[in-house]
């Protein structure tokens, strides 16, 4: 048994391609590479040991169970081979990794609160960086890409494609989700149709992402939603 594609992306969706140690953070998708392909960083490491033998190891799971997101933990490779070292077996239980990993996705939540907004204006210019983010993680390792076209078999380029739609594109897209059902209101009934196929869009597009739905069902990006984001940005320069 193998850890399932849907497990990876869950994981890394809500830990938001960052260490969950705590005080570590640290980005584990590296976009800067020299003239090398960018690359990840991040390592699953299994809560209860995959292997007899290994730290917190419980013989009575099923390999579906062990290889399950519930049982998975994303680090950096310093910290996951601090929490396997076998001298480290009596602190870093399976009640603490637990705790860590519960408490890290808890942050990655809170950093995708919104802050009350008084203007449609002041709402726009927090939204318009997300997509830009977006933008640019798509323009510059999407299919599409450069980077992509020059490197087609390259398995380093896909996964780095990956995880930037799951560190960068789907918590951007859950803020602009947040910000955006809290603040409804500050829109007119002329927006509220491009409010809501955006919103659809972004739906459908992380049931994708986490292999609920074929690509052919994602929503297209409706550019509408951008010219009225962009276009707000504007008239509040």
């Amino acid at each position: 048994m193998a850890i399932t594609q849907k497990s990876v992306k869950i994981l890394w969706g809500n830990s938001g391609g960052r260490c969950a140690f705590p005080g570590c953070w640290e980005r584990l998708c590296n976009r800067e590479a020299a003239d090398a392909a960018p690359f990840t960083l991040g390592e699953m490491a299994h809560i209860c040991g995959d292997k007899p033998g290994a730290n917190r190891h419980d013989a009575g799971q099923t390999d579906a169970e062990r290889d399950d997101y519930q049982n998975l933990i994303l680090l950096c490779p310093t910290h996951h081979t601090l929490i396997d070292r076998k001298e480290n077996e009596s602190v870093y239980t399976v009640d603490a990794l637990k705790k860590m990993k519960a408490e890290h996705e808890a942050r990655v939540l809170a950093r995708l609160d919104q802050e009350a907004m008084t203007n449609k204006t002041n709402l726009a210019r927090a939204i318009l960086p997300l997509l830009e983010e977006n933008r640019q993680s798509w323009e510059q390792y999407g299919p599409l890409s450069e980077l992509a076209r020059s490197q087609p078999h390259n398995e380093a380029v896909h996964t780095v494609w990956v995880s930037e739609r799951l560190s960068v594109i789907v918590p951007n897209n859950r803020k602009i989700a947040a910000e955006l059902d809290a603040h409804r209101c500050l829109f007119d009934t002329g927006e509220q149709e491009v409010i809501t196929t955006f919103l659809l869009h972004i739906r459908s597009y992380e049931q994708w992402v986490e292999d609920a739905i074929p690509y052919a069902a994602v929503k297209r990006f409706p550019v509408k939603f951008e010219d009225l984001i962009r276009g707000l940005t504007d008239v509040g320069a």
